[in-house]
């Protein structure tokens, strides 16, 4: 258990807090790209307790600044695109992407007040139908080169929804490999061949068993939790009955994102961003490394449960996550239906807006939570030190050579399940036509 102290300022996350400050440190993402495309360009964004609006202006320039008219403060999310910029209704004031204002037009001929006037704004950097920024001080860092930002367009699907929770508890349930023999059972197992887009339903490689029956029946594993440059690698073995193991790597990347895999072909990077302290986002990145995905049949399946305008999930505290007791007997553990995203939402919702962690017991299999709870106070502990930069926090390791996260399933009869892992990757790879790393 944790004291409230210390709970507190691993969950709180508004200017100035500790973890505030921590992430603020890292490129997180803002809203998807198709927020700001078409007839409507302007989003509004509530990110770390921040109201702000992103629009993109009439060269296609991305910006994010405060949602208040420096001027009066009236809501800019009701702005005119003009002039390449932002334009207030009220005044007529004009800012561009950086936040400078370009014209006062209700001021006197030939003012230069303007000049002097430059609103709150944020980088931003687009990527496979991500807009992310960075909300620290001083120079942004080096984008990150993982697999889903190298990946050309053709092949990510990007998507997001609204959870009614803190991030933490939002992103400890991506780390607990545990949980997946349980919240996400299957009593009944899947045609393998209609899995596309769906997570656990691929047949485990190297044998002819579907993940979800491996989940269900062994779910005992041994984990392994292990500190990489780019936060943490899990490794979930469970040893089956025929003398094999199934490999499961799944990662943390800091501080606020796993990696996970979703087929034999496909990886998920997901991201908790906090709205405010009591809410957050999940923002997914899809990565094939075969065929270009399809990414109408992907976000028709994910606007099955979430609203196609403003994300927020169909299934909720309010209708009880769609629980039927009949499907809990038959069907799935939890009686929430087939989707696995209902079934985080739930665990991490009835906990509470944040969990008291004061009444919480961890257990051996929790050790990646622990894990990650550490990082985040040495990062803390980092940027209260005389050099306040977590550009090297983790590794000395350029950005761009940090590729991955490697995420997969295998099975195989070894000792060496690094060995194996990275030989599944691989061969993964060499037959990917995007990937040139080998």
């Amino acid at each position: 258990m944790l004291s409230k102290e210390k709970n507190d300022v691993l969950t709180q996350v508004g200017a100035g807090t500790p973890a505030g400050k921590v992430m603020r440190q890292y490129w997180i993402p803002a809203a998807l790209s198709e927020e700001v495309y078409g007839d409507k360009r302007i989003a509004p964004v509530t990110l770390m307790g921040e109201s702000l609006v992103l629009f993109r202006n009439d060269e296609g320039g991305l910006g994010l600044i405060d949602r208040r008219c420096p001027h009066r403060g009236v809501d800019l999310c009701y702005g005119r695109l003009e002039g390449n910029g932002l334009r207030c209704p009220f005044h007529g004031w004009n800012f561009a992407v950086d936040g400078k204002c370009l014209e006062q037009p209700g001021e006197p001929e030939g003012s230069t007040a303007y000049e002097k006037i430059k609103t709150k704004s944020y980088p931003v950097v687009e990527k496979n139908g991500i807009v992310f920024t960075f909300m620290g001080q001083g120079e942004p860092p080096e984008f990150p080169n993982f697999d889903c930002f190298r990946a050309p367009d053709s092949h990510v699907f990007s998507f997001k929804g609204y959870w009614n929770c803190n991030w933490l508890q939002a992103l400890e349930v991506g780390i607990d490999p545990v949980h997946a023999s349980f919240l996400h059972r299957f009593l009944e197992d899947e045609d393998p061949s209609d899995q596309y887009g769906k997570q656990f339903r691929d047949t485990a490689a190297g044998t002819d068993i579907p993940i979800t029956q491996v989940l269900r029946e062994y779910p005992r594993p041994e984990i392994l939790v292990n500190k990489t440059e780019f936060g943490l690698r899990l490794t979930t073995l469970r040893h089956l009955k025929n003398g094999k193991s199934h490999v499961r790597v799944t990662n943390q990347i800091f501080p606020c994102a796993i990696t996970i895999p979703m087929s034999a072909t496909m990886n998920i990077t997901q991201w908790h961003v906090p709205i405010d302290d009591e809410s957050c986002l999940w923002y997914s990145m899809f990565t094939s490394f075969e065929a270009p995905v399809d990414k109408e049949k992907m976000r028709a399946q994910r606007v099955s449960e979430n609203t196609s305008v403003g994300y927020m999930p169909k299934r909720n505290a309010a209708n009880e996550y769609g629980f039927d007791p009949k499907e809990q007997e038959t069907l799935t553990y939890t009686g929430m239906g087939m989707d696995i995203n209902v079934h985080d939402q739930w665990a991490v919702e009835s906990q509470g807006r944040i969990r008291d962690r004061t009444l919480e017991n961890l257990a051996t299999t929790d050790k990646a939570i622990g894990a990650h709870r550490q990082l985040i106070l040495q990062a803390i502990s980092k940027l209260g030190s005389d050099v306040p930069d977590l550009s090297n926090f983790l590794s000395d390791m350029p950005p761009k050579d940090i590729i991955g996260p490697i995420a997969l399933d295998a099975v195989a009869v070894t000792d060496d399940y690094e060995g194996l892992w990275r030989e599944k990757d691989a061969e993964r790879r060499a037959s990917c036509e995007w990937d040139a790393t080998l």
